[in-house]
């Protein structure tokens, strides 16, 4: 029997999820169909919108409530629901109401001048609009901070993976730091003996590709009646749990670029479409932050696209819907095309081994731009000597450099860690996962993704937020975040 204090609460946040998932398909309807003229009008509906889901969170009544409701007798989910309300309550009483408007235009405004300023290769009109989102992500950081008793910058790191701190990183950093360098010669020592793959023998026209991605999709388990895919200049996914939109961008001299953004895409996909119906629009009810959704898209991408029993099935598939055709020339290339590992410019497209190399350059890049030891306007240089230092390259121009990622010109700040934090928490759940149905790797070969979806389901969707992330790991594999089976994975892999 719930109080009437914590039913009042949900109906509550039931209607602040309302806007939310309106918000949500603005954003995506901002990126893949809506004019170019229309972006000041967007600006506006949005920043309304935070406005008034702000003002929602940080009713004064909400404080009320959530203290009569707490020590009534309700259930374990509901125990963690208000747990979650309050933290929200309280992140958001933080922020002044007009910090939140301003810090919206800021960012779309911004998000709008980068698919401008990225396609011109123009970096300087981009300086004072990135400014500004820094200097107010700096004020939202120090509010965070001083209400949540944090540092500026982990109380960003806790927006998208709460619990995350500085220190945790720099231990697993170092860690990934202390192997990935010698695997990573090691296995590019490997490589030297074989044909460097050539990516126009796989030219693939953009007709065929999407056909492929759309099978893919469903093949993996993505109901085509709850899900769109579109194209935008970064991919992503979005929109709500029982409708969600994904994006990739195709080109026709590189399918991998295409077909991994919508398997990575997918992996997003299928954890919001397993989160528990019963508590939809409900705090607990939605995923556990970024670096627990950022595993689930990489087990896909990483884990299973680039494993040996997927890319037979994938070339079995192409071969048996385009037969003969010029294109399929290069298909026989697919495994050492996934699984090639060499330093490259773009973050989106690296190798599972030199991935950790960009995140832990964006990592040290965003900790400066929020500390105030690095101004925009000097991040492309910043940009040329991360890139040299940790991957042995540097960008001929910022469009390939520093303007490739839409995070920070969004307001992102916080969000790269999750990435690899995600990747080492994708190998760990997927060795348990295998190590629990050994059938695994027949099954994928097979195209059959039923047995790995379903231990997803239950082992991770379907609780949503019930658990912390280390929870969630322990629950799942017996131990909390740790390095070895994404070592012993890359290893394997690479060097065996």
């Amino acid at each position: 029997m719930t109080s009437d204090a914590y039913n009042e609460l949900e109906k509550h946040f039931q209607r602040i999820a309302n806007l939310e998932s309106a918000k949500a398909i603005l954003h995506w309807d901002s990126a893949t169909k809506m004019p170019v003229g229309g972006a000041m009008a967007r600006i506006e509906q949005l920043a309304t919108l935070d406005g008034v889901i702000h003002s929602l969170i940080t009713d004064p009544d909400i404080g009320e409530l959530i203290d009569k409701a707490k020590g009534k007798d309700i259930d374990s989910w509901s125990t963690r629901n208000l747990e979650l309300m309050e933290q929200r309550w309280q992140r958001a009483s933080a922020v002044p109401a007009g910090l939140v408007e301003a810090y919206t235009r800021a960012c779309v405004s911004c998000e709008a001048c980068w698919r401008y300023a990225r396609d011109r290769n123009d970096y300087s009109v981009l300086v004072p609009l990135l400014t500004e989102v820094v200097t107010l992500t700096r004020e939202r950081a120090c509010a965070l901070s001083d209400a949540l008793d944090l540092m500026p910058y982990d109380a960003l790191l806790d927006e998208h993976d709460p619990g995350c701190r500085v220190k945790e990183l720099d231990k697993l950093f170092s860690e990934l730091q202390n192997f990935l360098p010698s695997l990573t010669n090691e296995a590019m020592s490997r490589q030297e003996k074989q044909e460097k793959p050539r990516h126009e023998r796989a030219r693939f026209p953009v007709k065929y590709q999407q056909r492929v991605a759309k099978l893919l999709m469903l093949q993996l388990g993505l109901e085509d009646n709850h899900s769109r895919l579109d194209v935008s200049h970064h991919p992503f996914s979005g929109g709500v749990p029982d409708d969600v939109r994904i994006t990739t961008r195709y080109n026709e001299d590189n399918m991998a670029q295409g077909l991994l953004g919508v398997l990575h895409e997918t992996g997003h996909a299928l954890y919001e479409r397993g989160l528990p119906k019963d508590w939809r629009g409900q705090p607990v009810g939605e995923a556990h932050g970024m670096a627990v959704h950022e595993s689930q898209s990489l087990l896909i991408e990483m884990q299973v696209s680039r494993s040996q029993p997927f890319l037979t099935f994938l070339t079995t598939k192409l071969q048996s819907l385009f037969g003969d055709a010029d294109f399929l020339q290069g298909v026989q290339d697919l495994s050492c095309l996934w699984t090639w590992v060499e330093p490259g410019l773009i973050r989106v497209d690296a190798d599972e081994v030199t991935y950790p190399s960009h995140i832990i350059l964006r990592y040290e890049l965003e900790r400066q731009l929020i500390d105030g030891h690095l101004d925009p306007i000097d991040l492309p240089e910043a940009w040329s000597v991360g890139m040299g230092k940790y991957l042995g390259i540097v960008p001929l121009d910022d469009r390939d450099g520093c303007m490739q990622d839409i995070h920070w010109y969004t307001g992102e700040f916080g969000y790269f860690p999750s990435y690899t934090v995600g990747a080492v928490a994708a190998a760990q759940f997927f060795a348990a996962a295998t190590g629990q149905m050994p059938q695994m790797d027949e099954n994928i070969e097979c195209g059959d993704f039923s047995l790995l979806l379903s231990w997803l389901r239950c082992n991770i969707h379907s609780c949503g937020s019930r658990y912390s992330r280390d929870q969630l790991l322990r629950r799942a594999t017996g131990r909390e975040l740790e390095t070895f089976d994404f070592e012993r994975h890359l290893r394997k892999r690479y060097l065996d």
